[in-house]
């Protein structure tokens, strides 16, 4: 593996750990923690789409990360 693959595996892992913690009732989707896994993970994964050149990811991921900062601008914004 190459470093472009090991950005974007780490960045897949983040996610999906992410969806099993909160699946499996150890993390909300409102706590901090889903959050920043999402908004990392999404973010390195685009990269290593960016790096491969691969566009319909780069969107995929862009769009992730983008939602995952909308979660964490409004979580800040909690009391």
């Amino acid at each position: 593996m190459n470093s472009i693959d090991w950005i974007g595996f780490i960045g897949v892992f983040q996610i999906l750990l992410a969806y099993v913690l909160n699946v499996i009732g150890k993390i909300s989707k409102n706590d901090l923690s889903f959050i920043l896994l999402n908004l990392i993970g999404a973010s390195l994964a685009c990269l290593a789409s960016v790096l491969m050149k691969y566009i319909p990811f780069i969107i995929l991921e862009a769009v992730w990360a983008f939602v995952s900062l909308i979660s964490l601008f409004q979580y800040k914004k909690q009391p």
